[in-house]
């Protein structure tokens, strides 16, 4: 039985839109996505706690120019949380890879968010040719992270994670909480829409979620250790990287020199969640790329 919950925050900011679900192997973890538009496919991945709804400012901008696919990670937003799932990234990457071998795209331009641009980055090193570029926005694949968007994402995060404690705190979360460090990802922390925090607060506070949470903090580590898989990827890739983002400029010159056919776009007034801060720049981006995509092949 599909939940409410799953479908009424998304005809919010997409009226007469409903998602779908997809079961990513037979009998495996069921997942909520979306698929609208025209044109070739393109694969939206999001961020660190959140869910496919952070792209709500971007996905109606390019339904002209793509058949749009954004879906929930397993665990996460209105997605099957499977106790004692894995969620370290060759698992999350592996959900990606299932998704797009699901429902048969080719010719994908994968974009993501975050730790979503590093599953873009690491995905296209393993699915060759099914893969047509990929658009990268702040990748995740530094320490300590998110402890970087500030002082309460610093503390929170460290207590979530520790050994005896952090059960405790992740189950603990609280609006204010959320979004102190969620503001944190932003340069101007206005563009964080208030009802999309009441939603991820909705979403976490379903059975099991607070384990999903731990175990995604826990597993940072592991986007770090997949930078070994940049130098594989041999399709074009485009890096956006806001010039307030937590990298810092030299963590993302050795990410560009990793990729062989990488180029590097720098966002004015932007910090690290760029899809609800510079909308309309994340989508003539994607468009952009790929018309140069199209006019190369």
């Amino acid at each position: 039985m599909i939940n409410q919950n799953a479908i009424d925050y998304m005809c919010r900011w997409w009226p007469n839109q409903k998602p779908e679900f997809l079961s990513l192997a037979d009998g495996g973890t069921t997942v909520r996505y979306v698929r609208a538009g025209k044109g070739p496919a393109l694969v939206l991945l999001h961020s660190i706690r959140t869910q496919l709804d952070l792209f709500q400012r971007v996905i109606p901008k390019l339904t002209d120019y793509f058949t749009v696919y954004a879906f929930d990670y397993p665990g996460f937003g209105w997605s099957e949380i499977v106790p004692g799932a894995d969620y370290r990234e060759p698992a999350m990457r592996e959900h990606v890879v299932s998704f797009i071998k699901r429902l048969d795209l080719r010719d994908v331009t994968l974009a993501g968010e975050s730790m979503g641009a590093t599953l873009a980055l690491t995905t296209a090193a393993v699915l060759g040719d099914r893969v047509k570029q990929v658009v990268a926005f702040n990748p995740y694949d530094y320490l300590p992270g998110v402890e970087r968007a500030n002082l309460l994402a610093s503390v929170i995060i460290k207590s979530v994670r520790a050994p005896v404690i952090g059960p405790t705190f992740a189950a603990m979360e609280s609006r204010a909480t959320l979004a102190g460090i969620l503001k944190g990802g932003f340069h101007d922390p206005s563009n964080m829409p208030p009802d999309l925090i009441d939603e991820l607060v909705k979403s976490g506070k379903r059975p099991g979620y607070s384990n999903v949470a731990r175990a995604v903090y826990r597993g940072l580590s592991s986007y770090v250790a997949a930078r070994q898989y940049y130098a594989r990827i041999d399709v074009p890739v485009t890096l956006v990287y806001g010039d307030h983002d937590w990298s810092c400029p030299n963590e993302r010159q050795a990410n560009q020199a990793l990729i062989k056919h990488a180029k590097m776009v720098v966002l004015n007034d932007t910090g690290h969640i760029s899809s609800l801060e510079r909308p309309e720049e994340f989508a003539r981006i994607l468009v952009e790329t790929q018309s140069t995509a199209l006019s190369a092949a």
